[in-house]
């Protein structure tokens, strides 16, 4: 018994296969012998009416061109069906007519779905008896025909039981690349869903980082407008995520299982921005050698995220306002109104408020755009995600990298929560992959490998708060030079290597300028 995964099935996928088509080939030529299939309930698949596979049978070939006795030729199916659903490994029977049919019952799972079969030829053992019922039901079924049928039955088939078992092992091969082809498929599909729902867990609003006000503000809203399909506008400055928050957006909503497809308005100019996303038909200028769709009707049922909308030029708001308005738009150098069904996700770093105020941006489409408008916050603002976000990018490094995860220092975590992070998320995932490529085998991250931007700048605004300006330029000099030696000393635990460092001078000029000032560590020095 052939057992297959449990998954959809379809004969006529099986009947596209070369090799399956080969043996239908070889076992016609060498026995004269006809390879069908029937479903769960008998019903023939692949022989219509009159379009018996092996035409050098001439008694199947009379009996399936008739409309007299083909129904006998469908029923007999049923019958060899139902007996084949108990059959362990294969089954040996006889047809209405007299001939000999093998089948092997196919099942997915416990489910069985019908069977693989070969008929039309006797069997040496039992030769006699089977032609004298041909002849009865050909005399019956064919009065007319009588004459022929002694020629016809004496160029049946014939197989002895050896011939029989080489029979079924032919039969075995079919249902082999039969099961091949279910495996193939089932991996492929499992493959697929599988990624499918690795990129709907990675998108889902819990997974995104962020225990922070602001942040759980930001998931209350999106909690609010998954099931929407209202136009959003997610605004915030470069580098907060707003391009993740829309995959988001899109992957909990109804048009998941569509397309999602990404364009960013200010990367290109206005002419190749608008065949990106309008299409354009062969000749509509120089290099058009085809038709080419434009992201408006790829996207079609799906959501379009249209990043940095601020950058788009007036002409060009106009197309998209025409869009949003009608849902509908021509190709560049077309002329045929093209229907759509997108959902529209915006996004910006500019102000278009204040756009519009000033006449850079077309009112009419920021309030189209405008219609429910999630605000991100700057990473200076959420803070308290810090330390959940570089925890998330040292994992997704290891990940990538097949590596142990690295640990990142109390005092190096310290001074990048105090750092302004200009660039938000996006710098700070970039720091952390710096952090770990410098840190080479290293397992432990310490704080020396910070960037100076960030790992100097509090240090530096309090000594320079330190100064005493009404003194002399040399006093001044000698002030700060102790401030910060000081300052190094604190930060890296007084390990002077790692301050002689970060100052910019050698080991022993630091020892020596410690003896200068008189500078000793209270506790044991490393």
């Amino acid at each position: 018994m052939y057992v297959l995964e449990e998954s959809n099935i379809s004969f006529e996928d099986f009947e596209k296969l070369n090799i399956i088509n080969k043996l239908r080939q070889i076992i016609g030529s060498w026995w004269n012998i006809q390879l069908n299939f029937t479903d769960e309930k008998g019903i023939l698949k692949g022989v219509p009416q009159g379009k018996f596979f092996n035409a050098k049978n001439p008694v199947c070939k009379l009996i399936t061109e008739s409309d007299k006795t083909f129904p006998d030729c469908v029923d007999i199916a049923t019958k060899t069906t139902i007996e084949s659903e108990e059959a362990e490994a294969y089954l040996l029977s006889t047809c209405h007519a007299g001939f000999s049919t093998m089948s092997l019952p196919l099942k997915l799972g416990k489910k069985y779905l019908g069977c693989i079969f070969a008929d039309g030829f006797l069997i040496e053992e039992t030769v006699d008896e089977q032609k004298d019922r041909l002849r009865t039901y050909l005399r019956k079924s064919f009065a007319q025909n009588a004459t022929h049928l002694e020629e016809y039955i004496a160029n049946l088939p014939v197989l002895s039981l050896k011939e029989v078992g080489y029979l079924k092992e032919l039969l075995e091969v079919v249902l082999d690349e039969i099961l091949n082809l279910r495996k193939t498929i089932s991996d492929n599909t499992e493959s697929f869903h599988a990624l499918s729902n690795n990129l709907k867990n990675q998108w889902t609003y819990e997974n995104i980082v962020g225990k922070s006000l602001a942040m759980q503000s930001v998931f209350k809203l999106l909690n609010k407008i998954s099931d929407s399909e209202a136009t959003i506008l997610i605004t915030g400055e470069n580098g907060t995520g707003k391009e993740g928050i829309a995959k988001s957006i899109h992957v909990n909503s109804k048009r998941s299982n569509a397309n999602f497809i990404v364009q960013n308005c200010g990367a290109i100019n206005d002419n190749l921005l608008e065949t990106e996303l309008f299409g354009h038909v062969k000749g509509a200028f120089t290099n058009a050698i085809k038709d080419k769709k434009g992201l408006f009707e790829l996207a079609d049922k799906g959501t379009l995220f249209l990043d940095e909308i601020g950058d788009t030029s007036p002409s060009m708001q106009v197309k998209l306002l025409r869009v949003l308005q009608e849902g509908s738009f021509i190709s560049v150098g077309g002329s045929e109104q093209k229907k759509v069904d997108v959902r529209i996700l915006a996004a910006t770093n500019r102000n278009l408020e204040q756009m519009v105020k000033e006449g850079s941006f077309r009112e009419d489409l920021y309030y189209r755009l405008n219609v429910i408008n999630v605000k991100l916050p700057s990473l200076r603002e959420r803070k308290d995600d810090i330390p959940i976000l570089i925890a998330r990018f040292l994992s997704d490094y290891a990940k990538q990298n097949n590596i142990k995860m690295k640990k990142i220092s109390s005092s190096c975590i310290y001074k990048m929560e105090k750092y302004e992070w200009p660039g938000n998320v996006r710098e700070l995932q970039n720091e952390v992959e710096r952090l770990c490529v410098l840190s080479g085998d290293e397992q432990d991250i310490q704080d020396d490998l910070l960037s100076d931007r960030i790992y100097g700048i509090q240090g530096k605004e309090e000594i320079f708060k330190t100064i005493n300006t009404n003194g002399s330029l040399k006093d001044a000099v000698e002030n700060l030079e102790k401030t910060m030696i000081l300052s190094y000393l604190e930060n890296e635990n007084w390990n002077k290597s790692r301050a002689a460092k970060k100052l910019g001078i050698s080991r022993a000029s630091l020892i020596m300028k410690c003896e200068k000032y008189n500078f000793k560590r209270v506790n044991k020095e490393n």
